[in-house]
């Protein structure tokens, strides 16, 4: 009997990733395809963290009505917006996160159904596979504690806990077995691992680094209280990834209070130069919009963000979450004047990537790439992957290079948009 195939759309962030893999996993009569247009059955993982989350999840599943696939959906959006979707017959079933380990059998139900989230469960398997990744996500902890103003995600991830050393070291030995080298763990608010059980993120880390077939490191997003002493002496370990992103959200003393945000400037912009110091690439969050930022505090903010050596940016123009004390506020900033402000930091940014960038080169340091895609054209291979200050390099070669490969290179060009080189 031919499978049914089934193909997962993933909206957001690499916890999503994570969940993705962990439903792959946990599929037995089912097969899973990465092309859409081949699929019976269409998974919709969602992401809420913002209005326009839920819009572009809204548009995709829209979209799919009239293909013929029966559509499923989970993720993040399940409590927001998981209840309208079923009740106007735009997807078949809808399942919270703790439920993605019976997809199997969710799967095969013939008629609609509603399950929400026990916000207190963390998944039991170990991933055989992370299928069609060159590196590989690890999900090490769930949940958050923190309540910022803005942020939605606490109530539809629930409070922090963590999985266990043990199973987290498993779970890395496990991939490692099958060919993985490269390892990026993740969580809601990651840097609360272990706080449960009166453990650290320092201590994972350093264990983490002793696995023999574990060749690099990423550590996902941080929060600056969450980096102590400790935290500091383990990024010696050659393993590490020179890149960490730390979750600044604002760089006004004003708009961080208002954000009910644990981190202060001043000790941010200590920790951020003393990071640099160590050579690192620094990435960040950054909200611009939020209620109360008028002209004068953005003046403040953007002055002192750019004290800021960072080279990498995720940043967001605000959007208000319903049940947020955020949302409450009166003090809105026009969308045209958010977009500004948005360009403007980015553009900031763009410029001390490409400069850290440069003065690599200068110094004469070897970029180490995981060759992630590879194509012949021109009769020359042309490879991408990312270094180890998680920027984009592009290789050209005639002679075949191989997917997932190390290469390390000693020359390269910096260009605005990623660094190329022959080999």
């Amino acid at each position: 009997m031919v499978k049914q195939k089934v193909y997962f759309k993933t909206f957001g962030c690499r916890t999503n990733l994570f969940d993705t893999q962990v439903m792959i996993n946990a599929l037995k009569d089912f097969a899973q395809t990465p092309y859409e247009e081949e699929s019976d059955i269409v998974v919709v993982n969602s992401c809420t963290v913002t209005n326009g989350a839920d819009s572009g999840v809204r548009n995709y599943i829209n979209r799919l009505q009239n293909e013929g696939k029966r559509i499923f959906f989970t993720g993040c959006g399940v409590q927001t917006q998981g209840q309208a979707l079923l009740d106007r017959g735009l997807v078949r079933g809808v399942f919270g996160h703790s439920h993605k380990e019976k997809i199997n059998t969710l799967l095969k139900k013939d008629s609609s159904f509603f399950l929400s989230d026990d916000l207190e469960y963390l998944e039991n398997d170990i991933l055989s596979d992370f299928v069609g990744k060159s590196r590989a996500f690890i999900k090490i902890q769930e949940g958050c504690d923190f309540a910022c103003s803005y942020c939605i995600i606490p109530s539809v991830r629930g409070k922090a806990r963590s999985f266990s050393q043990e199973k987290i070291l498993k779970q890395v030995e496990s991939l490692a077995q099958k060919g993985f080298s490269e390892f990026i763990i993740t969580g809601t608010n990651m840097g609360s691992w272990g706080k449960d059980f009166g453990l650290n993120i320092a201590t994972l880390v350093e264990s983490l680094c002793e696995i023999p077939l574990l060749k690099r490191l990423r550590i996902g997003s941080l929060e600056p209280s969450q980096i102590d002493t400790h935290f500091l002496s383990v990024l010696e370990n050659p393993k590490i990834e020179r890149h960490l992103h730390i979750a600044l959200q604002h760089t006004s003393p004003k708009m961080l209070k208002l954000m009910n945000r644990y981190n202060t400037f001043e000790k941010d912009l200590e920790l951020f130069n003393t990071l640099s110091q160590k050579g690192f690439a620094l990435g960040s969050d950054f909200i611009v919009g939020h209620p109360g930022e008028n002209k004068e505090v953005w003046e403040e903010a953007f002055l002192n963000f750019s004290k800021f050596p960072l080279t990498h940016l995720h940043s967001f123009i605000y959007s208000p979450r319903d049940n947020t004390p955020s949302a409450l506020l009166k003090d809105r900033i026009n969308g045209n004047i958010a977009k500004e402000r948005k360009k403007q930091i980015e553009g900031k940014v763009q410029e001390n990537n490409l400069n850290f960038r440069k003065i690599l080169n200068k110094k004469k340091i070897p970029l180490n790439i995981l060759i992630e895609s590879v194509e012949l054209k021109d009769s020359k291979y042309i490879a991408q992957g990312f270094d180890e200050y998680y920027n984009k390099v592009k290789i050209e070669s005639q002679e075949p290079i191989a997917k997932d490969s190390w290469i390390m290179i000693e020359n390269f060009n910096p260009k605005a948009d990623k660094n190329y080189a022959e080999i």
